[in-house]
């Protein structure tokens, strides 16, 4: 075990972090109370595609504004608020009114259709959803009034569903009037009641339940990670901190806010540090991210790495001026090293840093530093955060050696209350002595820092030999003319599983599947050389930039069965 430092050679594949930075042991109100304390006059928010300015004072002043409002519906603590909207003002409104009063944010992912927004609302109890009118080709009003008919004859504030017996109130955004649904602007202009705010957020634990993320639910329905101040302000404060924010930087968040890659990594992180919080729009597009970064001098620079490999390939790229960047991170799903390389170069983001991390933890578990060596930060998530400790297991739950995979667990402050209401599916994931199963493969090296190499799941056993497809998945990457690139396992007679790849080309270039098999073969062993190549235009992904490939495997067994 180590306490930030090296791993003795030889030893088990168990770290733990430094402990000199101590736990911050402030809720949510109280960061933001800080920071607008000492730069009140500073920017804090910026939403280029409203137009829209505020600074720290400003911003605080909203929140009570809305928080009042929310205590005037007789919203109070512990009550369940929902959020359905892209990125938005009143996203990041809602995010800190709701902790100002103990309430129990609840965020609801803008892609849901009308059954799992039903499941969503149903399962945690929500009392009060904020709404967007539409997004993209979503239209939330006509999906809300489908799942809950009676709002066209309810009283706004009064209503009484079949389907959501606990949804009372619908408060949708913009001020065009819908029958039984109350407006945000409404809500959002009340005279703050500052002294009964102050009595509430007074009586706030840092340990409360305060914000309810639902998981992907790629291998069934989503389950709502549950976490408190603790859990969310700690990690946003650690991770802001690994990148040397301060009230001097201007971070670009493209990455969505109902995901805690925004909310917590983009949006707390930043109030923490008292740097300004930048959204170039609704939902990620290249140009515009690129634009908003050239124009807004921004110093950091927040995504997946399907987003970067986006703004890198895009016509645009080359026409702006991204000299303002210095750093940020790639997180949410495993970063190609050939994207990471031309980041660094292209991007001039030299100080950019990766995190691994899950919903149930927090997020991040493992980041890189700023100054890490170019080769540990390109194939590595760096090393493990302050007050957490990670050990990696084998399948009967025995610690590993230095180098040798296992599956990751992660202990300490981070790791979720639970999943609201289901305590069977918590004890499955978080063990009795704390330990959050991960369900990721990774390795430690002699230096402490660690490897993702796949997911449990995800690994395949083709004729007895273990493949983990995401050593693949680097390889092939390297092509000159692949985007994108997925490896997984299919069914196969004789081998029991057969090594799949599909793969999406970079616009006006070719490649042929004999080519991609050539390219693959003397650089790695001949069963791990994909026996079934596809091309696609595009892969089957989640709104946060993560391969979906139970729906990749489905497809190609079914593809191959025909």
């Amino acid at each position: 075990m180590i306490y930030g430092e090296a791993p003795r050679p030889g030893g088990e594949a168990r770290v733990k972090g430094a402990t000199d930075q101590p736990l911050l042991r402030d809720t949510i109100p109280d960061i933001l109370a800080r920071t607008v304390a000492a730069n009140p006059d500073g920017e804090a928010l910026v939403f280029t595609d409203r137009d829209l300015r505020m600074t720290w004072r400003e911003f605080s002043d909203a929140v009570d504004r809305l928080a009042t409002g929310l205590l005037n519906l007789g919203i109070a603590r512990g009550d369940r608020v929902g959020i359905w909207a892209p990125n938005r003002p009143e996203w990041v409104l809602t995010q800190f009114a709701t902790a100002r009063i103990g309430a129990i944010l609840v965020n609801v992912n803008p892609a849901y259709r009308i059954g799992e927004l039903e499941f969503a609302l149903r399962h945690v109890g929500v009392r009060c959803l904020i709404t967007a009118d539409k997004f993209k080709a979503s239209y939330y009003i006509g999906i809300l009034q489908d799942l809950c008919p009676e709002l066209a004859q309810s009283a706004p504030g009064a209503l009484v569903s079949a389907k959501l017996p606990d949804l009372r109130m619908v408060v949708r955004m913009g001020d065009t009037k819908t029958p039984g649904m109350l407006n945000f602007p409404d809500l959002a202009a009340t005279p703050a009641d500052t002294a009964r705010l102050d009595i509430l957020t007074a009586m706030l634990n840092r340990e409360d339940q305060i914000n309810i993320q639902f998981t992907s639910g790629t291998t069934g329905m989503p389950k709502g990670a549950t976490l408190t101040h603790a859990n969310i302000v700690n990690n946003a404060n650690f991770v802001s901190a690994r990148i040397r924010f301060s009230e001097n930087d201007r971070l670009c968040i493209p990455v969505p806010l109902y995901h805690c890659f925004g909310m917590v990594m983009g949006v707390l992180g930043c109030v923490t540090k008292g740097a300004t919080m930048v959204f170039p729009g609704e939902g990620f597009d290249p140009d515009v991210t690129l634009a908003t970064v050239a124009d807004e001098r921004c110093t950091g620079l927040y995504g997946v790495p399907t987003m970067f490999s986006t703004m890198l390939d895009a016509e645009s790229f080359v026409r702006h001026d991204l000299s303002s960047l210095r750093t940020g991170i790639m997180a949410g799903a495993p970063c190609p090293i050939e994207v990471m390389k031309r980041v660094q170069r292209d991007m001039h983001m030299r100080e950019v840093t990766i995190a691994y991390g899950m919903t149930e933890t927090s997020p991040v578990s493992f980041q890189s530093h700023t100054d890490d060596p170019v080769d540990k930060r390109v194939s590595t998530v760096g090393r493990i955060h302050p007050h957490l400790e990670v050990k990696l297991v084998n399948e009967r739950g025995g610690t590993v050696g230095i180098g040798e995979t296992g599956e990751l667990c992660t202990r300490g402050y981070s790791v979720m209350r639970g999943y609201w209401g289901e305590p069977g599916k918590t004890a499955e994931a978080v063990d009795d002595d704390g330990w959050m199963h991960t369900g990721d493969l990774a390795t430690i090296d002699a230096d402490g820092y660690c490897a993702i190499v796949g997911r449990v799941k995800d690994m395949l056993i083709r004729g007895g030999e273990n493949i983990y497809p995401r050593e693949i998945e680097e390889y092939i990457f390297r092509h000159p003319a692949v985007q994108m690139v997925q490896v997984f396992g299919v069914p196969d007679a004789k081998f029991g599983e057969e090594v799949c790849a599909w793969i999406v080309l970079k616009p006006g270039l070719t490649a042929t599947e004999d080519e991609i098999r050539e390219f693959c073969k003397g650089q790695m062993s001949h069963y791990k050389v994909p026996r079934y190549i596809r091309f696609k235009a595009e892969l089957p992904m989640t709104v946060t930039g993560k391969a979906q490939k139970f729906v990749m495997r489905d497809q190609m067994a079914a593809e191959l069965r025909g």
